[in-house]
């Protein structure tokens, strides 16, 4: 029953994430047009790229007449999908296809999704769930868009804007019960914070990644080292007995008396078989 519930969850979330991306896709289609530029610009961006945010930023220096940084600026907002490859990199799989569709279908949320599963065989499905159904999502609300034109508005007016960080968040709500982790992210987040009125976009998400380097602040505990099975006692190897060593059977009251005279020894003997016979 748990992992139906899960199942039904997780098809849930990625239902309502999809809605989103619909909402948001024909915002994009919208605007670009609303920009005067072609209608076939928003539809081939978007199989060719597929990158959310960083075409609209695109969109907007086109329509400014600036390509060159239209094109910088695309590169540097999705810099960071290079620490996501290495994440994810088990779970697209191991063959060239797998790998060149599966970095086409990344982004911040498949990658979440994707982590979110602690089983590889669900993380390799979720992950190619999610890319495959915000794939056709997204270019199925740009095509809606252009042929709507102006009449999906703004998305920051409807609060979609607000839908994809609320999912994020919730899936990396259970990741901060350790406690090095949410250390890590709300530093990353107060850096990342704090430099964005001062840094061009793209650049303090970047920048967020600065918040690992509490993980190597002086003085953070470290897991205890595993105890080492403790060496039986004995001879080192290689150690031959000593010859004034005593044997065993030399041990106790008689290897003392054997020690101390020769002739008390034979006589302590002799006592000792009167007292067997007795």
């Amino acid at each position: 029953m748990g992992t139906i519930y899960r199942t039904r969850a997780r098809l849930r979330d990625i239902g309502a994430l999809a809605a989103a991306t619909l909402a948001v896709g024909a915002s994009f289609g919208a605007i670009t047009i609303a920009y005067g530029l072609p209608a076939w610009v928003p539809v081939v961006m978007s199989v060719l790229i597929f990158a959310g945010g960083a075409q609209f930023l695109a969109v907007g220096l086109l329509a400014a007449g600036n390509p060159i940084a239209a094109v910088l600026a695309g590169l540097l907002l999705n810099a960071r999908h290079l620490p996501f490859g290495l994440a994810v990199a088990d779970t697209i799989g191991p063959r060239w296809r797998d790998r060149l569709v599966g970095s086409h279908l990344m982004t911040d949320e498949t990658v979440a999704f994707a982590l979110a599963e602690s089983d590889p065989a669900a993380r390799r499905r979720t992950y190619w769930t999610v890319g495959a159904t915000l794939f056709v999502t997204w270019n199925t609300g740009v095509v809606l868009g252009v042929l709507l034109g102006g009449a999906t508005g703004d998305p920051d007016a409807l609060g979609l804007d607000a839908a994809f960080p609320a999912g994020l968040i919730a899936l990396i709500l259970p990741s901060l019960r350790d406690r090095e982790t949410r250390l890590a992210a709300v530093t990353g987040a107060a850096v990342a914070v704090l430099l964005t009125p001062v840094l061009p976009a793209g650049l303090p998400v970047m920048c967020a990644l600065l918040g690992l380097a509490v993980l190597f602040r002086p003085g953070r505990p470290r897991p205890p080292a595993e105890a080492e099975p403790l060496a039986r006692p004995g001879p080192s190897a290689g150690a031959e007995p000593s010859a004034r060593s005593p044997r065993p059977a030399e041990t106790g009251s008689s290897a003392a008396v054997l020690a101390a005279d020769p002739d008390d020894a034979t006589a302590s003997a002799d006592a000792a078989t009167e007292d067997k016979c007795r």
